[in-house]
């Protein structure tokens, strides 16, 4: 038997979180059998736990988890993968499972360098900062502004960004400035006149902007920088009839983006390029806790979910 987290309804994780058990996952031709080690906990998963996303009864039990990582338990035929190694695992539904069962597409090894508890939790904020940079084209001669520069999403897509040349400026508390600064960015901070403080921080006119944030101000701060086809946001839904790119994997080439963003960023991982840093493990048993605390105030990084 598979222990699985699962939500039995929607609302708060400590009153709707339950480990069941569940028959082993099997793997047929082309798909493969994952042993997790540990899985990337995400806002996504708190709200589709209590029930932002969709209250539907006929999802219950509702499986949770976007991304993980682990060993290969099983390989089924025309894989290419073997018993033993060591590999991440996006996309997926219900990664938080002792074993999954995912088509062998969805299965990515873990190179030398990178360890299996990043890259449990690399991909997903991972795939979604390329897909920014990627829409943008963002080259060498581009001034970027990345709202949420500290976050998981935007912490890559700065990282990103800087590698292919551009100047970036991030916003972020005050706390995090540093931490900005290490990453290759130009800090502001987000309180007070944002496009004036933008407008004092960039060298040169800002020419590209990335939004994780989606508060009116990141957005009205933006409009005032770059036309709104220059705007790309994850998560302004709101401000959709202003013309700026919203992004959601959705269409086709953002697809496509996220697809080819696996290797890179697996192999940035391991030569120090990306990190990810974590400030929690919690095992299934104490899930509740760690969805709470990513819920509310917390410090930057990573929250894991170990079997």
């Amino acid at each position: 038997m598979t222990r699985r987290l699962v939500a039995t309804d929607y609302g708060s994780p400590a009153q709707v979180l339950s480990v069941i058990d569940a028959d082993d996952p099997v793997a047929d031709d082309g798909h493969v059998v994952v042993a997790v080690a540990a899985a990337g906990l995400n806002p996504f998963d708190v709200k589709r736990v209590r029930g932002v996303m969709s209250s539907d009864p006929s999802a219950l039990p509702l499986a949770i988890g976007g991304e993980a990582a682990g060993t290969v338990a099983h390989a089924g035929s025309g894989t290419g993968l073997a018993v033993g190694d060591r590999v991440a695992v996006y996309p997926v539904s219900g990664a938080f499972a002792e074993q999954v069962v995912v088509d062998a597409a969805a299965v990515h090894p873990i190179p030398d360098g990178a360890s299996t508890e990043a890259a449990a939790g690399l991909l997903l904020a991972g795939v979604t900062a390329y897909d920014t940079v990627a829409t943008l084209d963002v080259g060498a001669d581009d001034v970027v502004l990345v709202h949420g520069g500290s976050g998981a999403v935007g912490s890559v897509a700065v990282v990103l960004a800087a590698a292919r040349g551009a100047t970036v400026i991030a916003t972020a508390s005050s706390t995090n400035h540093d931490y900005l600064r290490g990453l290759g960015a130009i800090p502001v901070s987000y309180h007070g006149d944002l496009a004036a403080a933008v407008r004092d921080a960039a060298p040169d006119a800002v020419t590209a902007v990335i939004d994780t944030v989606g508060t009116d101000a990141a957005i009205d701060a933006s409009l005032q920088a770059v036309s709104p086809d220059r705007i790309v946001s994850i998560a302004a839904w709101g401000r959709a009839d202003d013309g700026i790119v919203l992004l959601n994997g959705s269409s086709e080439a953002s697809r496509a983006n996220r697809r080819a963003a696996v290797a890179p960023l697996l192999d940035a991982l391991a030569d120090g390029t990306i990190t990810v840093d974590i400030v929690g493990t919690f095992s299934f048993d104490d899930a509740a806790q760690a969805f709470d605390a990513l819920d509310g105030p917390h410090p930057r990084g990573k929250y894991l979910l170990t079997p």
